[in-house]
């Protein structure tokens, strides 16, 4: 589908003034346009920290975008957090990394914003949360040719080593500034979850009605938010619905003593010695080009950086939770509504990402490792390969098997 964009400018009371565009469809034959939706690429949701592996705050209630006379410029995309390449869906481009990424995608109806304001679609994208940005996405169609009347908000976030590198030298470090690490790419999509809640409406939102989403890592994402969120009071809850697609909550994530591991392993290929002091470690670490950091991670045994059960925004009795039934009621309690979804023939994709080095059951047993805690690695393939073979349907285990397994 072709389509224009014409400069839209819209005010934000106290939040200022941004220019945005106008996406339309331009049809061959008669040169008519029609005005799909309005679009704001790059808006703000969080300030970038002072250092590497330290929250992002919220906006002050002072900050504005911009001015009439010189609205904020949100016309292009949301920054994008450095992150290896994977095939042509995300090619490696260190020139347009920012690892200030705190900002999101805003798409909003055109026409006139009915009484207490739009409902809001926020989606979190994929990725093994390794990976992704939110500029691959255009619901433009969808909201003006499909009749999707909502505004859709959708936020980058730190993904691989920058948002999700755990360590006890890392934590010590947080809590002198009283905060926790390790899952700093889930605290991102909360942050953003929280400047959709306050400033929502501004767009023509309804900040009542947010209905949270995502595909795959997404999927995942939208699972430990919905977690999140149902521990906190009510007056601080933010999500009314949720949509699943592919993924979602896998198992418990690794212990802290597992993402040490990984940690260490980093440092040595880093050549940074672990018997340095540990404000020594994370001076040198945060000196390190992002690029080395991305490169050097692919190297190491546990190159996947997941999420970490660091008690703070991830809960030890999270799974024991879900599998008593305690999750669910919650989310009767509260009244939310989810659909979840599948996505068929996943696996073939899947197959693709950092496939095991060998043609082994030993090998796939080591790459399983690198994404999930080991023990349960250990107690899921006698339960797939009892005998220790390929199944039939698998020809071998470097591509169907890791892709079946992961699916």
């Amino acid at each position: 589908m072709e389509t224009i964009r014409r400069t839209h400018v819209k005010a934000l009371a106290h939040r200022g003034t941004i220019q945005g565009v106008t996406i339309s469809t331009l049809s061959s034959p008669t040169s008519q346009t029609k005005d799909l939706c309005h679009y704001f690429g790059g808006v703000r949701y969080g300030l970038a920290p002072a250092e590497r592996w330290r929250r992002a705050q919220p906006l002050p209630a002072s900050f504005t975008y911009g001015s009439e006379e010189a609205p904020g410029r949100c016309d292009g995309g949301a920054g994008l957090c450095p992150q290896p390449g994977f095939l042509n869906i995300s090619p490696e481009n260190p020139d347009a990394w920012n690892e200030d990424c705190f900002q999101c995608n805003v798409w909003t109806p055109i026409g006139e914003t009915p009484e207490g304001g739009w409902p809001v679609f926020v989606f979190i994208h994929g990725g093994w949360l390794q990976f992704g940005t939110p500029n691959s996405f255009n619901p433009a169609a969808l909201i003006g040719e499909a009749d999707l009347n909502c505004v859709v908000m959708m936020p980058a976030y730190r993904v691989n080593l920058f948002g999700f590198l755990y360590s006890s030298e890392l934590e010590e470090d947080a809590a002198t500034v009283d905060e926790t690490v390790g899952n700093h790419g889930f605290w991102d999509q909360r942050l953003a979850l929280e400047w959709t809640k306050e400033n929502i409406q501004l767009f023509g939102g309804n900040p009542e009605t947010i209905t949270i989403s995502g595909y795959s890592a997404g999927a995942n994402s939208v699972f430990h938010q919905l977690a999140y969120d149902l521990r906190q009071p009510d007056a601080n809850s933010l999500i009314r619905q949720a949509c699943i697609w592919s993924n979602s909550p896998a198992v418990q994530p690794k212990q802290p003593t597992e993402t040490q591991t990984q940690f260490n392993q980093l440092l040595t290929a880093l050549d940074i010695p672990i018997t340095l002091s540990n404000s020594e470690k994370l001076t040198r670490l945060r000196a390190l080009p992002a690029k080395t950091l991305l490169d050097k991670a692919k190297t190491i045994p546990l190159h996947q950086f997941r999420p970490t059960t660091d008690t703070s925004f991830i809960s030890p009795s999270l799974f024991a939770t879900l599998d008593t039934g305690g999750f669910a009621r919650s989310l009767l309690a509260r009244n939310i509504r989810i659909i979840i979804g599948e996505c068929s023939d996943e696996r073939f994709l899947y197959s693709t990402w950092f496939p095991p080095t060998d043609n082994t059951l030993s090998a796939l047993r080591t790459r399983l490792i690198a994404d999930y805690p080991e023990h349960i690695v250990d107690a899921v393939i006698p339960l797939y390969y009892p005998d220790g073979r390929l199944p039939p349907h698998c020809k071998n285990w470097d591509q169907d098997a890791w892709g079946e397994d992961l699916c």
